[in-house]
C-alpha cells in the first residue's frame, strides 16, 4: 500500500464526479476504503485503486454497525 498512489478527498470526488462530502460519507460508512495518516488533522487518503473499483461498479465491503 505504501507504493500505491493516494488521493485526497477532493481528488477522489473529482474523479468520481461527486461532492467531497459524499466521499467523506462513503469513507465513514465503509463504501470506500481510506485512512487518516495524521488523524483528523491531515484528513483522509484514499488508494487510487479504491476509486477505480468504484468506477468499475464493484461493490465494497460495508462495515458492520
Amino acid at each position: 500500500m505504501q507504493d500505491e498512489p493516494m488521493l485526497t478527498v477532493a481528488e477522489a470526488a473529482a474523479r468520481l464526479r461527486v461532492n467531497p462530502e459524499t466521499i467523506r460519507v462513503w469513507l465513514r460508512t465503509g463504501k470506500l476504503k481510506g485512512y487518516r495518516p495524521g488523524g483528523d488533522k491531515i484528513g483522509w487518503r484514499i488508494p487510487a485503486a479504491e476509486v477505480e473499483r468504484v468506477l468499475r461498479g464493484e461493490p465494497g465491503k460495508v462495515r458492520a454497525a
